[in-house]
C-alpha cells in the first residue's frame, strides 16, 4: 500500500530531466503503518456518543458522563485497575461536544478491542443513546521524504518541467482533459476547502485565505503544539515523525520526514497559472481554504474531522469563529479502512449530509489498500464522491481501491514509466524535512491525487455554471455529470473503479450546456394512496410529503402491480437518480418495499421510487405517525 513519490534535486533544469531512475528514491503515498504506543489504533480511549433528541443527556453534559459511567458499571470494566496505580478505577469524562451535537466521553485508560466492544454494548443498550462509535484516527496519504525537491529557482521560464511530463492533465489515453477545459472555466468565484495537512507558502499558490483557515487539530501530541487546543489559520508547521517524541508511529526505524501532503494537493487543485508552461493548477483561480485536520504521525482524531467538515462548509463550531469563506467543494485528504465501513462512523456521515444540505460537495480518495471501497472511510460514505487512481496508460493503479462505490477514476500516477520520471503526479510541495523550509515540486501518485484532481474539475463546473448565470449545481447534480461525462478506459480496469477517467472539459460542457428541465414531482399526502400506471425499465419517479416537527415516524410505502420497484428517500433535497445520496432506502425483489425512518427531520422529505424492471399498477404511500 505503499506509494512512489520523487524530489528532484536542486540542479540545471537539463540535468532535472536527464536524471535517471536510480537516482531518485522511492517514497509513500498510502496510510501510515498502524501506529503503536500511545498512538495505537487498536486501543480506544475516546468514544463519540450521540443520545436522542429531547433526552436529559443530550442537553446534559454531566448526565452524558453518568450515562456513560453506568455503562462502565454494567460491563463490569470500572473494576479495571489503572495501569501504575494500586487504587485508581476506570472512570469517564467529558470532553466536548461536537458541532453537531454528539458527545466525546473519554475513559480513564486505552481500552483493547474487545473491551472497547463490550463497553459500547453498554452504552448503546440505554434507550437514550441513538448510536456510539469509536472516536478512531483517519490518516493522510502520506508522503515520506526520501530526496531534496527542486527549488523554482532552478526553473527558468523556458524550461519547466511540468509541460513535458504533465501527461495527467492532456493525455488521451491516461489524462483527465484540462486544458481544453480552460477554454470555458478557471474556477473564479469558488472556494476548495483543502481538509489535510495544512499548506506551507508557494510562489505557485493563492495564499489568500490561508489565515482565514484554521487548525481543528486539539491533541498537542498531533498538533506539535504545548497545549490540546485548536488555532487559527491552515498553515502546515509539519507533520515529521522521525524524532523521538514521535517513534510510537511507525513500527520501522527511522520514522518519517515530514509529507507536505495539502501543499501538494493545493497545488493540483488551484496552484497558480505562470504561462502555457507553466500552469499547475486545475482550477487555477479558485481559492484554497486549508484546514488542517492531520498532523503529527499523518492523522487526525475523528470528532476534529467531523468538525471540520461542518466549519469548511458554513456550519457553526463551537470556540472557533465563523468561516466566512464557505467551501463550494471539501477534498478531503484522509481516511482508513473499518471493518464494516461507513456504517461505524454515524458522526461523519452526519457532517458530510449536512455539508451536502449546504451545497458543498464532498470529494474523498478510494483509498490505497488495494481492496474494496466498502471499506473505505470517508470513500464509502452517502454524500461522497469517491475516486480512484488510474495510471499513465488508463489503467488501474495497481494498489487504488476498487469497487461499486467508485463514482469515477482520476490520474493518480504510477511511478516511473521506462525509466523516466513522467509517471509521477507532480505539484507543488516544500523541501523543509521537517519544519518548512524552501518551496519546491515534488512527483509522487495515490488515490489522494487523483481525488484532487476531481475536486479541481468539480470547481471548473461550479465556476463555468455561476459565470453563466445558471442555477447552481446541487452535489447529486455535479456526481451526475463527472459520472456521466467520464472517459470510457482505454483499457479494461482489472477490477472495477467506476465509471471511467474524469473528463474535465466534457463535464464542463454539460454543466453548461446540460438539460434544465425541472423533473416533476407528485406530492404525496399523509395517508393517501396513489396508483401509478407504469414506469419503465430503469426510469423513475419523485415524490415529496411535507413531515411535521411533531412527527414521531415517517412510513414510506410501495406495494401492487408487477415489476421490481426500489426506494430511496432524502430529506430536504431530491436523491440521485441512482440513490447514491440517499437517506434511506429499500431494494427487494417485487415492489413490496418500505422505509421506516424514526425521528424524521421536519421540513419536505422527497422519495424516489425507481424501477429495475417495468413496473405497472403500484401504489405509493406516504405517511407519519405523531
Amino acid at each position: 500500500m505503499k506509494r512512489h513519490l520523487v524530489r528532484i534535486p536542486i540542479m540545471a533544469i537539463a540535468a532535472v530531466m536527464a536524471m535517471p531512475l536510480a537516482y531518485a528514491h522511492a517514497g509513500m503515498d498510502a496510510a501510515w503503518a498502524t501506529p503503536q504506543g500511545t498512538l495505537d489504533s487498536t486501543r480506544i480511549h475516546r468514544f463519540i456518543v450521540t443520545y436522542r433528541q429531547g433526552s436529559t443527556e443530550a442537553d446534559d453534559q454531566r448526565a452524558a458522563v453518568q450515562n456513560v459511567s453506568a455503562a462502565l458499571s454494567r460491563s463490569g470494566l470500572d473494576k479495571l485497575m489503572l495501569r501504575g496505580s494500586g487504587t485508581g478505577r476506570l472512570t469517564a469524562h467529558h470532553v466536548r461536544k461536537l458541532a453537531l451535537g454528539s458527545d466525546l466521553i473519554s475513559v480513564s485508560q486505552p481500552l483493547d478491542d474487545a473491551q472497547a466492544r463490550s463497553l459500547m454494548q453498554a452504552i448503546a443498550a440505554d434507550p437514550a443513546v441513538l448510536h456510539v462509535e469509536r472516536d478512531v484516527r483517519l490518516h493522510t496519504q502520506a508522503v515520506r521524504r526520501d530526496a531534496a525537491g527542486a527549488s523554482p529557482r532552478a526553473l527558468v521560464p523556458n524550461h519547466h518541467p511540468f509541460s513535458s511530463i504533465r501527461w495527467n492533465y492532456s493525455d488521451p489515453r491516461g489524462g483527465a482533459n484540462i486544458e481544453k477545459a480552460w477554454e470555458l472555466a478557471d474556477g473564479k468565484d469558488v472556494v476548495v476547502a483543502v481538509l489535510d495537512t495544512g499548506i506551507t507558502r508557494h510562489p505557485d499558490l493563492d495564499l489568500s485565505l490561508a489565515n482565514a483557515g484554521y487548525d481543528f487539530i486539539r491533541d498537542a501530541l498531533t498538533s506539535g503544539r504545548a497545549t490540546d487546543d485548536r488555532a487559527p489559520g491552515g498553515w502546515d508547521p509539519g507533520d515529521w515523525s522521525d524524532t523521538s517524541d514521535y517513534e510510537v508511529c511507525f513500527d520501522g526505524p527511522g520514522g518519517e520526514a515530514s509529507s507536505w501532503h495539502g501543499t501538494r494537493v493545493a497545488g493540483i487543485v488551484a496552484g497558480l497559472p505562470g504561462g502555457a508552461d507553466r500552469s499547475l493548477g486545475i482550477a487555477h483561480r479558485a481559492k484554497v481554504l486549508p484546514v488542517r485536520v492531520a498532523g503529527h504521525c499523518g492523522a487526525g482524531y475523528l470528532s476534529d474531522i467531523t468538525d471540520a467538515i461542518l466549519w469548511a462548509a458554513g456550519g457553526h463550531v463551537r470556540g472557533v469563529p465563523d468561516n466566512q469563506h464557505p467551501a463550494q467543494v471539501i477534498n478531503l485528504g484522509v481516511g482508513d479502512r473499518f471493518e464494516d465501513g461507513c456504517t461505524e462512523t454515524f458522526s461523519l456521515q452526519s457532517a458530510i449530509a449536512e455539508a451536502n444540505r449546504r451545497g458543498t460537495v464532498v470529494i474523498a480518495p478510494a483509498g490505497n489498500f488495494g481492496g474494496d471501497v466498502a471499506l473505505a472511510v470517508p470513500a464509502s460514505c452517502p454524500g461522497v464522491i469517491a475516486v480512484a487512481a488510474s495510471g499513465f496508460t488508463g489503467e488501474r493503479v495497481a494498489d487504488s481501491s476498487f469497487g461499486s462505490g467508485i463514482a469515477l477514476a482520476a490520474p493518480g500516477g504510477r511511478g516511473s514509466i521506462d525509466g523516466a520520471l513522467n509517471g509521477f503526479i507532480w505539484s507543488t510541495s516544500n523541501q523543509g524535512a521537517t519544519v518548512p523550509a524552501e518551496a519546491g515540486y515534488s512527483g509522487s501518485s495515490g488515490t489522494g491525487l487523483a481525488a484532487a484532481h476531481v475536486a479541481g474539475v468539480a470547481a471548473l463546473m461550479i465556476s463555468a455554471v455561476k459565470q453563466a448565470g445558471l442555477p447552481a449545481l446541487s452535489p447529486e447534480q455535479i456526481r451526475e455529470l463527472l459520472v456521466d461525462t467520464a472517459r470510457v478506459f482505454p483499457v479494461a480496469p482489472d477490477r472495477p473503479i467506476g465509471a471511467g477517467i474524469v473528463d474535465a472539459r466534457a463535464a464542463v460542457a454539460k454543466a453548461l450546456y446540460r438539460d434544465t428541465q425541472v423533473e416533476p414531482i407528485s406530492q404525496l399526502e399523509r395517508g393517501v394512496l396513489r396508483l401509478e400506471q407504469s414506469i419503465a425499465e430503469g426510469d423513475s419517479l419523485l415524490y415529496a410529503i411535507e413531515v411535521p416537527s411533531t412527527a414521531r415516524y415517517l412510513h414510506l410505502r410501495t406495494f401492487g402491480g408487477t415489476g421490481n420497484a426500489t426506494l430511496y428517500a432524502k430529506s430536504s433535497a431530491a436523491p440521485a437518480a441512482d440513490g447514491a445520496d440517499a437517506d434511506a432506502s429499500a431494494d427487494h425483489p417485487g415492489n413490496h418495499e418500505a422505509i421506516v425512518i424514526s425521528r424524521p427531520q421536519a421540513g419536505t422529505w422527497y422519495l424516489r421510487v425507481r424501477a429495475r424492471q417495468a413496473v405497472s399498477k403500484l401504489a405509493v404511500l406516504g405517511n407519519y405517525s405523531l
